[in-house]
């Protein structure tokens, strides 16, 4: 990538700061510059995919060099037992892996622009825990997390950890190999399940479901209720690494329409609104979004 040197100019407390942003070639600089001054002195809500991620080390379900993938449905993993055997083999191998990602610079970021009262939140359709473990505080997790797993009888919640090791002692013989290849909701492709011992509830023998939205599930109307306040409360919505697939994504980017918010889209490739878009940032967002923390002015 050609190095580029731009100054942005923005108002900090009454007096003009300059700020250098480097390392974009020029198309970006310029569609960041026109982010900038679209943004400047809004309260942003942010909508976030799995693109935000991939620099931690977890792969995309659809963007370029994406790997095929066929996920279970929720109708197969409620109705069959060994679909079930085959999620947890998988899920488990993945777990170490999964869980021991950090947050990389564009989660960090955004919990910054939030600490200085830029970033209303962020609605995350990532069930990767990113964003809180990188310090963000409202955080929308529309399709679940990996970090809990619950009953689907009684209704009792687990620590995902905890889980864990009781797999592993109900199941010695498995080992988790070193650089395990991650899917997106951190599993893998097993090459056996024969003799694996299903988790079950430790109160009353029931099913355990991971606490994530499956393919085929709708997710719950009070958490899409609690996307849509975010958006409702905010002066402009940034999108950041969705390709905008997940109807989800596209009703909240409307409701922000609507209401005519400028939208800001950033993300490696095209998505399905880049037409309805204020701004596309055609970049990573582990260097888009550090330059909005940096360029932006504090609303604190």
């Amino acid at each position: 990538m050609p190095e580029n040197r731009e100054a942005y100019t923005r108002p900090e407390g009454g007096c003009a700061v300059t700020t250098i942003a480097t390392g974009f070639d020029a198309k970006t600089t310029d569609a960041v510059a026109a982010a900038i001054a679209a943004l400047s002195g809004r309260r942003i809500a942010v909508l976030t995919g799995a693109g935000v991620s991939t620099d931690s080390g977890i792969p995309d379900y659809r963007g370029e060099g994406a790997p095929v993938r066929t996920p279970m449905t929720a109708d197969q993993f409620l109705s069959s037992e060994s679909a079930r055997r085959r999620y947890w083999v998988g899920s488990h191998l993945g777990w170490k892996a999964f869980a021991a990602a950090a947050p990389n610079a564009g989660h960090r970021a955004l919990a910054g622009l939030e600490e200085r009262g830029i970033a209303t939140g962020v609605v995350t359709q990532n069930v990767d825990g990113l964003h809180v473990r990188a310090g963000s505080r409202r955080v929308v997790e529309l399709h679940g997390t990996m970090r809990r797993v619950f009953c689907t009888h009684c209704g009792q919640v687990f620590d995902r950890r905890d889980l864990a090791r009781r797999v592993e002692d109900d199941n010695p013989w498995i080992r988790v190999p070193e650089n395990v290849p991650l899917g997106p909701d951190g599993d893998v492709l097993p090459e056996s399940t024969d003799g694996f011992v299903i988790p079950d509830c430790s109160v009353c023998g029931g099913m355990l479901k991971p606490d994530v939205v499956f393919f085929g599930e709708f997710i719950p109307a009070a958490k899409f209720r609690e996307a849509e306040q975010l958006v409702h409360t905010s002066d402009a919505l940034v999108i950041a690494g969705s390709s905008l697939v997940v109807n989800s994504g596209i009703r909240l980017l409307e409701r922000a329409r609507r209401r005519r918010l400028p939208v800001v889209i950033v993300n490696r490739g095209a998505t399905r609104a880049d037409a309805r878009a204020t701004v596309k940032i055609d970049a990573g967002t582990s260097d888009v979004l550090p330059a909005f923390a940096d360029l932006l002015p504090s609303l604190r």
